[in-house]
């Protein structure tokens, strides 16, 4: 399930807005919240518009809208494709609500009244069983000529995030690892590039075999049969 979110601005990293966690959740999730500031200062135009970073039983998702960092923490269990959806909510609200305010901010958690939403939507999405038995519901109800239930809406938005970068909190926090786009576009260059060679070399060397192959069987046999005459 959702466990906690916090939208950024990401030129200078500062809380825009925060779920009202309570105390449990809150201290349970102090060392992931702290890891995501930490993440969260290195981000810039040129990182991944949207990635999972895993930490141990939590992951942690992040959706770049419009220079605002939209982040939940979610138990790792939790589908991807849910996390998400919950965040592109997020940011569509987010920007409908406050569009032509959030640069002009200078003090962290500007707006908080966002809670109110973030609460609703993450009751919406508090674990993919609930939303699944929803939208069960909810396609009943249609198909009974009754106006469609906003679960339907959200089901038809889920996204397909096989592409989304997945990283680990460790390499990124102490690995020197990169949530860059140019750094994930070059070590994906690089890796084709080293398959490409390699599989260059190994042509070249079936060639070289072919062409000489012949060349070397008979001169082999012909140091054999000279071998045998006069030795």
């Amino acid at each position: 399930m959702v466990r906690s979110t916090t939208i950024f601005r990401v030129h200078d990293g500062l809380p825009l807005a925060a779920s009202v966690d309570d105390e449990s959740t809150e201290k349970a999730l102090t060392e992931y919240k702290q890891q995501s500031k930490l993440i969260f200062r290195r981000l810039n135009a040129n990182s991944e518009p949207a990635c999972s970073i895993e930490s141990g039983q939590y992951t942690l998702h992040y959706l770049i809208v419009d220079k605002v960092i939209y982040m939940c923490i979610c138990d790792s269990s939790y589908p991807r494709k849910l996390a998400f959806s919950y965040l592109d909510e997020l940011s569509k609200e987010f920007q409908r609500s406050y569009e032509g305010k959030i640069e002009g901010v200078t003090r962290p958690y500007a707006f908080m009244g966002f809670d109110t939403f973030i609460s609703k939507t993450t009751r919406l999405y508090r674990d993919s069983r609930s939303l699944t038995q929803g939208a069960g519901t909810a396609s009943a109800s249609s198909s009974s000529s009754q106006p469609p239930n906003q679960l339907d809406q959200l089901n038809e938005n889920l996204k397909d995030v096989t592409r989304i970068m997945t990283k680990n909190m460790e390499d990124l926090l102490w690995r020197g690892d990169s949530l860059d786009r140019m750094s994930h576009l070059s070590t994906s260059l690089r890796s084709e590039s080293a398959k490409y060679r390699k599989a260059a070399r190994n042509i070249n060397l079936q060639a070289l075999i072919r062409k000489w192959a012949p060349i070397g069987g008979i001169g082999f046999f012909f140091i054999l049969f000279m071998w045998y005459r006069f030795f």
